[in-house]
């Protein structure tokens, strides 16, 4: 059998393995059919729940506790990790749409105020960077909650600071206050790239999945373009044109929130690939296994495992994608760079079979996958 070095890098599995408990079924279910390769394991994220897990998987940093409130006000328990001067922040930690239960899902109401306490212990802990990871929120406030956790307060015309959540914003006059930094820049981590407002704006495309109905969708979609009107005017390190940048919408609108505050975006994957050194994990590499829970066509369009394949492609190194449920087609994966793509799903002979046992179920696939490799 000729032996491999073999690279484990799967993104999380939808709400049912992160990506550090995904990793680890894969490298269990390899090391069953190939017990002599050499597996290196790098769980990713792409910015959204998980990211801080997966850093401090391999950063050699510091996990700093950080009471939060959760999108409806209530305490939450998050961690920032600290790295140096550079300080990495995951916004579902207070923000996530996993926080609420199926009937608490309102983002007329939910707020990130508990992602501006996250980034202020970050300042407070001495980080003059701070990367914010956006991705998996149940809020839809422009990061309104976030700015007040900083001091920088939205009010109505009669002065009043805005209830939380994003249906108040309708009705937000201007903003006061000055958000406390410390001179720390904002990185925000994330691979959408939709704008504030309008057909694939924060409200119309991610709204649905939060909970907002049709008519809440319009409402929402009308008080985040007042909402950005406002933070292009009071907010003094706005970027130009806020609400129409890449990754405004980002998080319900998170995006916007930073991009007031003078934050760059980043892609998710290469913030994490950097932190990593992901690149050279993969030319060392003789193959490459990374996975998700849907390998489809949103992958395509920029996800962790196409990131994946692409860096493997320039490496010259096989990449094998495994994923809960796979519909993109093989001449779609060839040409994104994956070698080949296998359904935890349909290995298992049914996705109901590979929810009730995800980690083995993906652990049983990894080892199929292993005793196809040639040796």
């Amino acid at each position: 059998m000729c032996l491999m070095r073999v690279l484990v890098a799967p993104d999380s599995f939808g709400g049912t393995l992160s990506a550090v408990e995904a990793a680890a079924a894969v490298s269990e279910g390899w090391a069953k059919a190939r017990p002599a390769d050499e597996l290196t394991s790098r769980p990713l994220s792409d910015g959204g729940p998980g990211f801080v897990d997966v850093l401090n998987s391999s950063v050699h940093g510091t996990l700093l506790p950080v009471p939060v409130t959760d999108p409806l006000g209530r305490r939450a328990d998050g961690q920032v990790l600290i790295a140096g001067e550079r300080a990495y922040v995951e916004s579902a930690q207070a923000a996530g749409l996993h926080l609420l239960g199926p009937d608490e899902r309102d983002p007329k109401r939910t707020t990130s105020f508990g992602v501006g306490q996250l980034i202020a212990a970050a300042v407070e802990g001495g980080a003059r960077v701070v990367v914010v990871g956006l991705g998996g929120s149940g809020t839809n406030d422009g990061g309104a909650g976030m700015l007040a956790a900083l001091g920088f307060v939205a009010r109505d015309a009669s002065g009043r600071p805005l209830p939380y959540g994003g249906g108040a914003l309708i009705a937000v006059d201007h903003c006061d206050g000055t958000p406390q930094l410390r001179g720390a820049q904002l990185v925000i981590a994330s691979d959408v790239d939709n704008p504030l407002t309008g057909p694939q704006g924060a409200s119309a495309v991610f709204g649905p999945q939060k909970g907002a109905s049709a008519e809440d969708v319009t409402l929402l979609d009308a008080a985040l373009a007042q909402w950005g009107r406002v933070l292009q005017r009071d907010a003094p390190n706005a970027v130009a044109d806020l609400a129409d940048c890449p990754g405004a919408g980002a998080a319900g609108g998170l995006g916007a929130g930073l991009f007031a505050l003078g934050a760059r975006r980043e892609a998710g994957i290469d913030v994490v690939s950097e932190a990593l050194d992901l690149p050279s994990a993969v030319a060392a590499a003789d193959l490459v296994v990374t996975g998700e829970g849907r390998f489809d066509q949103q992958s395509l369009r920029g996800k962790v495992a196409i990131g994946v394949a692409a860096m493997a492609a320039a490496a010259g190194v096989p990449c094998v994608v495994l994923a809960g449920q796979v519909s993109v087609d093989a001449g779609e994966a060839s040409a994104a760079g994956v070698t080949s793509a296998h359904s935890v799903a349909k290995h298992a002979g049914s996705v109901e079979a590979a929810m009730r046992q995800p980690a083995a179920r993906l652990a049983d696939l990894a080892e199929h996958v292993a005793r196809l490799q040639a040796g």
